[in-house]
């Protein structure tokens, strides 16, 4: 249990920084727009990723204490049902948005050449608004049945074992489980295969430049190489928090380790460590994000030096 309770520490500190992170996000993409007077296609995709992430994690937090302090009153009047459904209504709009970022590199990015990509990038801003709104919609569909099946398959978990046929329900169980994995792949495989396909192209893209480059006998300091590498990292630094996250996710959710056992323990820590890395490899890549909390650190700095001289 103290094993438990040190992962569940980490979770909530895990998810203290991931506020920080995505506050920074949120604040340094709002000033932007602020001081542009115009709210650019990126800026809109921070502002709704750092948004769904502060609430994700602020959720996360509530959920582990409510579910530690409040043991009882809330698996009542179906409170878990609400947490567990808002809760994967956050996710599923995190992943989307994350694609849709993945999505924004590779136009921006990639120098492909076929019709729809060209398309595609002269419209992305007109089109950006619109894939955030759909994604949030459907993020909201595909989530609902769990209201429902995530609160029947607790019941069943915690059922007394005083059931005249244990065997009939372990069947029930397993039944909700396949259909909870089920309907969660369902909200999660489309992002994923937005990220991936977006990925595969930029990658293309490189290979494609970089082959021009060795033709050309060009220097390796190219302003396109360097941005296709700096999006890359981005990208796939994501794409191992993604599988980490999803893992841990399809784990917690199907029941798979008993309440409050070490291996949930460690999911949830796994799960609260993930949005905050990607915020920080957000920050470490972005310098408007890295100027804000300079900045900070200046003013707090002099402040503190003006004060004691």
């Amino acid at each position: 249990l103290s094993i438990s309770l040190l992962f569940l520490t980490i979770a909530i500190i895990e998810s203290v920084a991931g506020l920080l992170g995505n506050g920074t996000i949120l604040a340094a993409s709002s000033t932007s727009c602020i001081r542009s007077k115009m709210l650019s296609s990126y800026d809109m995709i921070m502002i709704f990723l750092s948004l769904s992430r502060l609430f994700l994690q602020f959720w996360l937090m509530m959920d582990l204490l409510l579910s530690l302090l409040c043991e009882t009153s809330y698996y009542e009047e179906n409170l878990f049902a609400i947490f567990k459904t808002v809760f994967i209504f956050l996710n599923y709009s995190s992943f989307w948005f994350a694609a849709w970022l993945s999505v924004f590199y590779c136009i921006k990015v990639a120098t492909l050449t076929q019709s729809i990509f060209i398309w595609l990038k002269q419209r992305i801003s007109s089109l950006m608004p619109w894939m955030l709104i759909i994604s949030t919609l459907f993020s909201f569909a595909t989530s609902l049945p769990f209201a429902w099946d995530v609160y029947i398959v607790h019941d069943n978990f915690t059922a007394p074992l005083t059931m005249t046929n244990s065997s009939v329900r372990r069947v029930k169980v397993k039944a909700r489980v396949f259909l909870l994995i089920i309907l969660c792949n369902a909200g999660i495989a489309l992002p994923l295969i937005v990220f991936v396909v977006s990925s595969i192209l930029l990658v293309r893209s490189l290979s494609i430049h970089t082959r021009q480059m060795k033709n050309n006998a060009t220097g390796f300091q190219d302003p396109s190489l360097e941005a296709h590498i700096r999006a890359i990292k981005s990208i796939f630094s994501f794409l191992i928090l993604y599988v980490t996250y999803f893992i841990s996710f399809i784990l917690i959710l199907s029941s798979t380790f008993l309440p409050f056992s070490i291996g949930e323990a460690i999911c949830i820590a796994l799960m609260a460590a993930c949005p905050a890395g990607h915020s920080m490899v957000l920050i470490w890549s972005n310098p408007k994000f890295r100027e804000l909390p300079a900045r900070i650190f200046r003013h707090t700095n002099c402040h503190v030096r003006t004060r004691y001289t």
